[in-house]
């Protein structure tokens, strides 16, 4: 008769635990484990760190964001000892620089990889979070601080007869370790955000045959990539923290001076000219960001970055039916895009277009995907259909608050909570960049949060205090200024994926903070320093007795 163990794994009581071995993660486990001195773990469900770094290993994957700002400054001498080699780096350069991160700081020895939470419970009885995972793990921690991240569940449409299809799919947010030789081959992409653009500008060139299947064509520019100077990263090291400084109060982080004025300000000619420099200089946050300020809130303005951009696809798409695919007609009001040569991948005889909004997909077949006007043969299928965005990610995971009330639950209408950080109803539990948090470009505002956070855990621990939790209050009062802000804004003109709309039956939501991180900074000091307003604070029995 076999005998099976049934005995439960001991509980394992700490400070802390982080979910997420991304950016977020590190930077929190490396505040409370070094900074702090917590017995505190971090758990990934991945087999190493990287967190978004770690899964999305497609061809073309790399960052939008300068290197130089794509990156922690807590330690000078991180800063000025790793040299980035590439204006926007690669996944494979990103990664090794977050392992590098990792073993430098010696985080490894408190992380718990390999292994999923499963749920986290907010137990009344103790203060304090119950955790299990799918190895059985079960954990007891006083704070619970998530880096799930905001791009890491992965989205893929189904389409019927999949089983049938005798290639092979892929998905780029889950993408195999071992290499693919895709020399010659027959290859669909789905998609056409910001990986879309990555994976058909760099496999155009290799393949036999690249088709891209879209449906709503997109504003990209270049991105003007080109290697780095070693020295010029020496002269940031040199003044890191005021660089950083003026990096964290613009509105978005980027290395980029932020444009003061309005294009209608401006005569035509010279909005030409500034266009024509944003184009030449490269980025997408730069070109919207950079040129005007009023691109994202001006319609009239808006329509001249429209038209600027149209006229260079023009110039380089020549085909007239692959033109009319890519050519956007909306408002320029997604996440901006930069590219290393799409157009001129698209303008290449051995790439073709299928518009879906003219010829949806039907079904898979044994040799392909079968569309509205026909079949198209591939040996490979790439889906870039992106993530169950923002919320994705803390609704896959059983967190309960008090009264057992499910985050799931808390979020039905959209996410809640106070400054992105803190849901009303889940004491001791943190978010890094969690919803609705600033829309940003990421490791730095990351970076400042994760200090935000680690402050408010040693405050706590100091005054002997059981839990700090945001108030109902406080969190409709950050919702209706998120909403208020992003109404003066052209993004909530527009479905896409920071709404919810690529998912069918998630509800549109407002998603980010998009009043910039100088003032998104500002409120969070001002709750700080004023004893943490718009938290309530429990002391302990102990310390009330």
């Amino acid at each position: 008769m076999t005998q099976h163990n049934t005995a439960r794994k001991p509980v394992l009581t700490l400070d802390a635990l982080v979910l997420g071995a991304g950016f977020s993660g590190l930077v929190m486990l490396h505040k409370l484990q070094n900074k702090l001195g917590l017995d505190v773990r971090l758990i990934d469900k991945a087999d190493g760190v990287g967190g978004t770094w770690y899964w999305n290993r497609y061809p073309g994957a790399r960052s939008d964001t300068e290197s130089w700002v794509y990156c922690y400054s807590f330690d000078p001498q991180l800063y000025r000892d790793w040299k980035w080699t590439e204006r926007y780096p690669r996944q494979a350069e990103i990664l090794s620089y977050l392992e590098h991160v990792s073993d430098r700081f010696d985080l490894r020895k408190n992380m718990i990889l390999s292994t999923a939470v499963t749920q986290a419970h907010f137990n009344e009885a103790t203060n304090r979070w119950d955790v299990e995972t799918d190895k059985g793990d079960r954990i007891s921690a006083k704070f619970l601080i998530t880096g799930l991240g905001l791009l890491s569940a992965p989205n893929k449409p189904p389409f019927p007869g999949e089983e049938r299809f005798q290639g092979r799919v892929l998905q780029t947010a889950n993408w195999p370790k071992e290499p693919i030789d895709f020399r010659g081959k027959r290859v669909g992409v789905i998609g056409n955000g910001s990986t879309g653009v990555q994976v058909v500008s760099e496999l155009a060139g290799e393949v036999g045959h690249l088709t891209l299947f879209q449906r709503t064509p997109q504003y990209s520019v270049p991105a003007q990539n080109h290697p780095i100077d070693p020295a010029f990263l020496d002269t940031i090291a040199d003044q890191l923290d005021g660089y950083f400084d003026r990096v964290r109060k613009s509105a978005t982080v980027f290395a980029f001076q932020e444009a003061t004025v309005g294009a209608m300000e401006v005569s035509a000619e010279e909005r030409e000219r500034v266009f024509e420099k944003a184009w030449n200089d490269g980025g997408g946050f730069n070109f919207m960001f950079g040129t005007f300020n009023d691109i994202a809130t001006n319609r009239e303005s808006n329509a001249a970055a429209c038209d600027f951009i149209r006229r260079k696809i023009a110039q380089v798409v020549t085909d007239p039916a692959k033109r009319e695919a890519v050519m956007p007609t909306d408002l320029y009001a997604r996440r901006p895009l930069c590219d290393n040569h799409y157009y001129e991948a698209i303008n290449r005889p051995n790439v073709s277009v299928v518009n879906l909004r003219k010829s949806p997909i039907v079904e898979f077949t044994e040799k392909g995907l079968r569309t509205a006007e026909g079949e198209v043969e591939l040996d490979y299928l790439i889906f870039a259909t992106g993530f169950d965005a923002v919320t994705g990610n803390f609704v896959r995971i059983d967190f309960q608050g008090r009264n057992g009330v499910k985050l799931k639950d808390h979020w039905a209408n959209g996410p809640r909570a106070f400054l992105g950080l803190s849901a009303a109803g889940f004491p001791n539990m943190f978010s890094l960049y969690g919803p609705p948090g600033p829309f940003t470009n990421q490791p730095p505002a990351i970076e400042w949060q994760a200090e935000w956070v680690s402050e408010a855990i040693r405050a706590v621990n100091a005054r002997g205090i059981d839990t700090i939790e945001a108030t109902p209050e406080a969190e409709q009062a950050w919702l209706d200024e998120c909403s208020r802000i992003e109404q003066m804004t052209l993004f909530h003109k527009i479905d896409w994926w920071v709404s919810g709309a690529n998912i069918p039956g998630k509800a549109k939501a407002v998603s980010f903070y998009m009043g910039g991180f100088g003032e998104y900074m500002k409120h969070a000091d001002n709750s700080a320093r004023n004893d943490y307003q718009g938290y309530r604070l429990t002391l302990a029995k102990a310390a009330a007795a």
